[in-house]
């Protein structure tokens, strides 16, 4: 449950394809970034809708990160 209300707020967040850092996706969600990253890594799989993530750099190590939704997030068996 942990887990699926995490994937949850980053969807939700980042399903308008705004440009953030995990930085800032940790911090309007209440994750740490490690578990942020991992979701976004979940959001590209099938059973969770199969959506694009893109990633660019913007230098001095930092990128960033949008999410072009495909659809609805599909919850799936973890």
């Amino acid at each position: 449950p942990r887990l699926t209300n995490q994937i949850e707020k980053v969807f939700d967040l980042m399903k308008d394809a705004t440009w953030r850092t995990l930085a800032e996706i940790s911090y309007n969600t209440d994750a740490p970034e490690a578990s942020v990253s991992a979701q976004l890594r979940h959001l590209r799989k099938d059973r969770f809708g199969g959506h694009t993530v893109e990633k660019r750099y913007d230098g001095g190590g930092l990128y960033s990160y949008a999410l072009l939704a495909a659809g609805p997030l599909l919850s799936g068996e973890r």
